[in-house]
């Protein structure tokens, strides 16, 4: 092993697989998780995981077509030789996987099994039942401790990142970590640091993500000088089950399996659903999609169900629609489903008491994914087209040493993420960085040269912050806040933008800054295993995120992808559909990645270029039929 060490910060897949990769280039690691990593959000994952294998080809489908359905499903926004290298290299992922053992679901003659999933007209979604993050995520950690038992990696579970270290040249040299037992304040060298943080749903009250998914690590570098990139692009799943505490995903395997979405062509149908016959009920999806049907990608279905329900033809009059996996529905057994889809069955049966098999199951979207990130370079191998192996500046933040990876960076899905992408590039990232980490720091001097001052400063500083918001003897409660935060955001900047309420939404921020600088008071203030302290903390982080999520919104005058605008005298036009209402894609004026950078306080909005030398921009329909069927409302996705 080399002296030299990487610290890691979370342990999902991209953390796993970053920290795996990285012990086996000969580098030691420090891996820090605020959960045990095996409850990492990446637990969560449901549906699959995309590549192009044997069987893919033989439907004529190839590693250039998932590239492509990938830069389309993004709506053009992704920078394409990243994109280009994930695909190229995801098969050689799932043969690794298989060989680490995930239970990859199997067909009756031992091959591995593939499914349908949005965005793509071929079976190429590997699988494990409806339970395939937690497979992958299991056999990385089986791996990740077979390095730790070695002596090369160290794990720091139940340990809370604070804040990078940055030397006076710019460079990220460590992290201060609080142990969140003992509420001990420690620094850590590192050569490099990386972050896998996960995303930031939380800073929409619910979503269908832990309670984990502040995006604190994201907000602290911001804070510390790394950029933000493209964090307008928030993903609201189509299919989630509604509840008081959260929303809990119903994965795009249960489509992707033949599950149909529908409503009542009658208005406020009081029916039970099964006693509604095929006649009566209006698949909106199958009508307005002939081709994709009901994998068409995420925010597409999303605003669909929007507006269907916007038109009062939801379940009830409301904000629901039916979810349909019967037989009679399908024509698939009951035990063919249950085999494949169980994990989300026992889900949706435990949490609403009804087997979804035998009657259809009521949802509506909910926030799941972000886009955006931490922005991070790449280097492109002009021969390939992909990506130059072994580069350090791949996946590097603006701060030199710094590393993002998994969904709390930007750099692949662009305006929208097409289902069962997210693990695949999780893994990918960890797998590929490696290298050119382990390059980086070997071009570097070693941190122990380091003077200590700068590591006790930095403690210094997170202690004083601690004590400061323990000693808050204000009025408003951070959870309180924070409700107010997520409201405004889930109301005003998730599926329907308009300026007006982006404006409201900033104001509301601005009200938020300043009564947490000035008035917080905290519940406990106690220094034993003191939740509300990093809740208050967080709290301040998913402000920041929030305004840096609107702000760059409120600037982004078009529709793309999951950010769908529609002018402040059109908001209440209901007799219009969604796309006659909408801003149209302007790839003339906005096909750049905004990057935000925190200043003065503030989020300050920037553009960059979008590299989109590999396939041309065209307009995103998915075959869309316009001419609207008798009593069917239609939404429309912005071209």
């Amino acid at each position: 092993m080399t002296h030299k060490r990487v610290i890691v910060v979370g342990g999902g897949l991209a953390g796993l697989s970053t920290s795996m990769k990285l012990s086996e280039e000969g580098v030691a690691v420090d891996l820090f998780s605020l959960v045990p990593v095996k409850r990492s959000h990446s637990v969560c994952a449901q549906g699959g995981i995309n590549a192009c294998n044997d069987v893919a080809r033989q439907q004529g489908y190839s590693e250039w077509e998932h590239f492509e359905e990938t830069v389309f499903g993004g709506d053009f926004l992704a920078n394409q030789p990243p994109v280009l290298e994930m695909a190229r290299t995801a098969p050689s992922i799932i043969d690794l996987l298989d060989r680490m053992g995930v239970p990859f679901s199997r067909t009756p003659e031992g091959n591995r099994d593939l499914r349908l999933f949005g965005g793509s007209l071929y079976k190429r979604t590997f699988y494990a039942g409806a339970t395939t993050g937690q497979q992958l995520l299991y056999a990385l950690d089986e791996q990740v401790r077979h390095h730790e038992v070695q002596g090369h990696i160290t794990k720091y579970e139940f340990w809370e990142f604070l804040a990078p270290i940055i030397d006076d040249g710019g460079r990220c040299v460590g992290i201060v970590a609080q142990d969140l037992r003992t509420m001990q304040i420690r620094s850590f060298r590192a050569d490099a640091v990386v972050m896998a943080t996960g995303g930031n749903g939380l800073i929409f009250g619910q979503s269908t993500m832990s309670i984990i998914c502040t995006g604190s690590g994201t907000a602290r570098c911001y804070q510390a000088g790394a950029k933000l990139g493209n964090p307008e692009f928030v993903q609201v799943h189509p299919t989630a089950i509604p509840g008081e505490d959260k929303c809990r995903l119903m994965s795009e395997s249960a489509r992707g399996e033949g599950g149909r979405l529908w409503v009542p062509r009658k208005r406020q149908d009081s029916r039970h659903p099964n006693d509604i016959p095929e006649e009566e009920r209006d698949y909106f999806l199958e009508r307005l999609y002939p081709k994709y049907k009901n994998i068409v990608p995420r925010d597409i279905a999303t605003r669909e169900i929007f507006y269907i329900c916007e038109q009062g033809m939801g379940i009830g009059g409301g904000q629901m629609v039916y979810l349909d996996l019967t037989e009679k529905a399908t024509g698939i057994p009951y035990d063919v489903l249950k085999r494949k889809l169980g994990g989300i069955l026992e889900i949706y049966e435990k949490f609403v008491g009804v087997d979804p098999l035998i009657e259809p199951m009521k949802i509506y979207p909910a926030v799941h994914y972000s886009m955006g990130g931490l922005w991070v370079d790449f280097a492109k191998d002009e021969k390939t087209g992909g990506l130059r192996k072994a580069d350090p500046r791949n996946h590097m933040t603006h701060i030199s040493g710094l590393y993002a990876a998994g969904e709390a960076d930007y750099q692949f899905h662009g305006a929208n993420r097409l289902g069962a992408n997210s693990l695949l590039s999780c893994i990918f990232t960890g797998l590929f960085i490696a290298p050119g980490i382990k390059k980086f720091i070997e071009s570097q001097p070693a941190v122990a040269e380091k003077t200590q001052s700068l590591y006790d400063n930095a403690v210094q500083n997170q202690q004083a912050i601690m004590t400061r918001l323990l000693g808050s003897r204000g009025t408003d409660n951070p959870y309180v806040m924070h409700r107010e935060l997520g409201k405004a955001m889930s109301d005003n900047v998730t599926i329907i933008r308009s300026n007006g309420k982006l404006k409201q939404t900033l104001d509301l921020i601005e009200s938020l800054k300043d009564r947490y600088r000035n008035n917080l008071g905290l519940p406990d203030s106690g220094l034993w295993n003191n939740q509300s302290l990093g809740f208050a903390r967080a709290c301040w982080d998913m402000i920041l995120l929030g305004e840096a999520v609107t702000k760059a919104a409120l600037a982004r005058e078009e529709s793309r992808g999951s950010h769908f605008k529609i002018p402040d005298e059109f908001v209440d036009r209901h007799d219009l559909p969604l796309d006659q209402r909408a801003l149209q894609r302007d790839d003339e004026h906005w096909l750049k990645t905004t990057l935000v950078s925190f200043v003065d306080g503030q989020a300050t909005l920037g553009y960059e270029p979008v590299d989109v030398s590999l396939v041309a921009p065209r307009a995103r329909n998915y075959g869309k039929v316009t001419a609207p069927a008798t009593n069917a409302p239609t939404a429309g996705a912005a071209a």
